[in-house]
């Protein structure tokens, strides 16, 4: 069954792709969506990350991007089931370390609810600002990977390679899932190569339906597909936002669009005009989901 999450509203601002009532929506409402989610069976919530954009790169991500930890912490006293997916943190802007104690630490507050989407990053003008390497943050990132692979949910965790070393150290408290889910974000096959690789999981962005079963089909005929010892988790949104409550129809077809495509789990937007709408929508894409 395909599992559907939420890309959650008010918690970022993207060039024509918010609703005007986000613009002043509050960590309250999100709280309203969380319980509803979870209630209702979805299986995860998103929060992605910029740390502090630069006006001259402003147009692509949009000016708002809450923090992911914080908001999780507090969203994690209010739901029992529902998953928190961090979409994405750029791993050049954290030590493997880093993330382990800090998502780890929110792994344990939340019961094992977390899935770590990780990403290469591409605003420049922001690696500069926080005086990132940009160039190498490909190589950079997938090293990155492999070091929380092997520290994550770990009490004594070590780790050799080029970019990343470590040993001899303790992360307490350390996460409760050893095996976190990784989901690897991007819009290239690059991206898709690096989620085969290293990850449980791909989340691209800015990528059709159609272009993304191209990709799994050509990556299907790889030997590094085949000798994968899980199915990959593709992760991947509907082109438009669906409208569940007035048009069902039209969003059981745009969902089996994907389905078709390989997807096996879908972020989803809605068009919404409210928050009691948001929450009614949510409720008409349960039932929805249930006839598919």
């Amino acid at each position: 069954m395909t599992k559907l999450g939420l890309l959650t509203p008010v918690l970022s601002l993207v060039p024509g792709g918010h609703a005007d009532w986000e613009r002043d929506g509050t960590i309250d409402d999100v709280r309203r969506i969380a319980e509803a989610a979870d209630r209702l069976g979805y299986d995860y919530l998103t929060c992605s990350e910029h740390i502090a954009i630069p006006l001259d790169g402003m147009d692509l991500p949009g000016p708002r991007y809450w923090e992911p930890l914080a908001t999780f912490g507090y969203l994690a006293g209010h739901t029992t089931r529902i998953r928190f997916t961090t979409s994405v943190l750029v791993l050049a802007y954290h030590h493997p370390l880093e993330i382990a104690k800090r998502y780890g630490s929110l792994d344990r507050i939340c019961g094992g609810r977390l899935n770590l989407g990780l990403g290469v990053g591409y605003l420049e003008q922001e690696f500069r600002l926080l005086g990132v390497p940009f160039d190498d943050r490909g190589p950079r990132a997938d090293d990155a990977i492999r070091a929380l692979r092997a520290s994550f949910g770990r009490r004594l965790p070590s780790y050799d390679g080029p970019y990343y070393r470590f040993a001899d150290v303790v992360v307490d408290p350390w996460g409760v899932q050893e095996d976190v889910p990784i989901w690897i974000g991007g819009h290239t096959p690059r991206s898709l190569r690096r989620a085969v690789e290293l990850g449980d999981g791909w989340c691209p962005f800015a990528v059709s339906p159609r272009k993304a079963a191209e990709w799994l089909a050509r990556m299907a005929d790889t030997q590094t597909w085949q000798q994968r010892d899980r199915p990959l988790e593709v992760i991947l949104g509907t082109r438009r936002p669906v409208d569940p409550s007035d048009a069902p129809d039209a969003t059981a077809v745009a969902l089996q669009e994907l389905l078709v495509a390989g997807v096996t789990t879908v972020p989803l937007r809605f068009v919404h005009h409210s928050l009691e709408h948001y929450l009614e929508q949510l409720e008409a894409m349960a039932d929805v989901a249930a006839t598919l």
